[in-house]
């Protein structure tokens, strides 16, 4: 394709991994819940303008589901979350949730996601090897993911569906960027601006 045609850009959301990088990254640790939060659509259409001639044509946001029998109030607060980001996301934002999987112990110790990395993976190698993208945009720093870019990297070596990431970075601070050894993929390294300005201060928790 060449560098003046339109590229259709896809970002995959590892959601609660970007949303935990970014608190790590900007936060403080005893901030509000709402801090981390971002707005899908907005830091897809930040991403999309970094890619020369790209396009956004959906979000793919990847996160864990709250039961609603066990965990009532989470679960409220996830469906009011998603349902905007899906209602904002104008057609652009699709929401791929797999339940949360509940330690005997809870809640001291919290729910852990069970099969989003698996699915994002799947869904990232899957929609490259069918065209469904021009460039793919993995927003994660989950070493899992690592061989699903590898994947995608070597699926098509004499004409390559193009791969890139993205990270916060903090100043001075190293990113949490995924790679592969031996390829060059394009980093997008966001700053506390980028994510101020992508930011969702949202307090789902409440019914409103």
């Amino acid at each position: 394709m060449s560098g003046s045609a339109l590229q259709r850009v896809v970002l995959f959301l590892d959601y609660q991994n970007v949303y935990h990088r970014a608190r790590d990254t900007f936060s403080s640790p005893s901030a509000a819940a709402g801090e981390g939060q971002i707005d899908p659509l907005a830091l897809g259409h930040l991403l999309a303008r970094r890619v020369p001639g790209g396009r956004l044509v959906e979000v793919r946001v990847y996160r864990g589901r709250p039961s609603r029998r066990r965990d009532a109030r989470s679960y409220a607060a996830y469906r009011r979350q998603t349902a905007t980001q899906v209602n904002i996301g104008l057609g652009l934002v699709s929401v791929i949730s797999r339940d949360l999987r509940y330690p005997p112990d809870w809640p001291t110790r919290a729910a852990q996601e069970k099969g989003i990395d698996v699915a994002l993976a799947v869904d990232f190698v899957r929609m490259a090897a069918r065209r469904d993208y021009d460039v793919g945009i993995l927003f994660s720093s989950d070493t899992d993911l690592v061989p699903a870019l590898g994947a995608v990297v070597a699926l098509r070596p004499d004409d390559p569906v193009s791969c890139e990431v993205a990270a916060w970075a903090a100043p001075g601070g190293r990113p949490r960027s995924l790679s592969v050894r031996g390829a060059r993929i394009r980093r997008h390294l966001l700053s506390e601006a980028d994510y101020h300005a992508v930011a969702d201060p949202t307090d789902y928790a409440r019914s409103r």
